[in-house]
C-alpha cells in the first residue's frame, strides 16, 4: 500500500517541468541585470557625466554646488562653438573647470572693460547682459581683468586650442590667467543643470 506522503506521478513531473523554468527566470534576470550595469557605465563613463559647479565663477548661469550634465561625446564630432559651455581639465591644478568658449583656433581676442572684441568684432554676449546693465548701474565695470595681460600676451588663438571665459568676469581664473586650453583636455559640453530641481534647465548655449 502506497503511503500517502508519497508525491504523486503527476506531481513529480511537475516539479520536474518547473524547476528548469526557475532556472531559465533566473538567469534572465541575471542577464537584465548585466545589461543595465553596462548601459549605466557606457552612459556614466562614455557619453555623459555629472559635473559639481565649484565656485561663483559662472554666475549667474551656474552658481555653486549646482549639478550639470556634461555630454562628453559631442566634440569627438565637432569643434566647440564660440559661447558654449565647456567642463575641461586643467592639467596643472588637476581640477575640473567649467567656462564659456569666447574664441576658437584662428581668433584674435580684445576684452577691454566690458566690451569683447573677437576678429575686431565687437561682440554682444547676451548670456551676461543683464549682469553687465546691473554693475554699470552701480558706476561699476563688469569686468577688473582685460586680454592680453601681463600674464598673456599672446592674443590669437592657436590650433587645437580654444580661449574661455568664466560668466562672472570679475571672479574668475580662466584663459585670461592659465592660458588657452587644448581641446585635448575637455572633457564635454554642459548641456543640463539636474540640481537643484528648482534650478533644472537646458543650459543656455548662446
Amino acid at each position: 500500500m502506497e503511503s500517502g506522503n508519497h508525491l504523486t506521478d503527476s506531481t513529480v513531473e511537475q516539479l520536474q517541468e518547473k524547476q528548469p523554468r526557475v532556472k531559465n527566470e533566473m538567469i534572465d534576470w541575471l542577464k537584465a541585470i548585466i545589461v543595465a550595469v553596462v548601459l549605466v557605465f557606457i552612459i556614466r563613463w562614455l557619453l555623459f557625466a555629472p559635473f559639481i559647479v565649484e565656485g561663483a565663477s559662472m554666475e549667474p548661469n551656474f552658481k555653486t554646488d549646482e549639478r550639470v550634465v556634461v555630454n562628453k561625446m559631442i566634440y569627438d564630432f565637432r569643434d566647440p562653438k564660440p559661447s558654449e559651455v565647456v567642463v575641461f581639465h586643467v592639467r596643472k591644478e588637476q581640477k575640473d573647470f567649467i567656462k564659456r568658449v569666447i574664441g576658437v583656433a584662428g581668433d584674435t581676442i580684445r576684452y577691454q572693460g566690458d566690451n569683447l572684441y573677437v576678429n575686431g568684432k565687437k561682440v554682444e554676449e547676451s548670456y551676461i547682459q543683464g549682469a553687465i546693465q546691473d554693475a554699470h548701474a552701480k558706476g561699476e565695470l563688469y569686468n577688473n581683468v582685460d586680454f592680453p595681460n601681463g600674464t598673456i600676451t599672446d592674443s590669437k588663438v592657436p590650433e587645437g586650442y580654444i580661449f574661455v571665459m568664466g560668466d562672472h568676469r570679475n571672479n574668475s581664473r580662466d584663459s585670461r590667467a592659465i592660458g588657452f586650453v587644448s581641446i585635448k583636455d575637455i572633457v564635454g559640453r554642459a548641456d543640463v543643470i539636474f540640481w537643484p530641481v528648482n534650478s533644472a534647465q537646458w543650459v543656455k548655449q548662446k
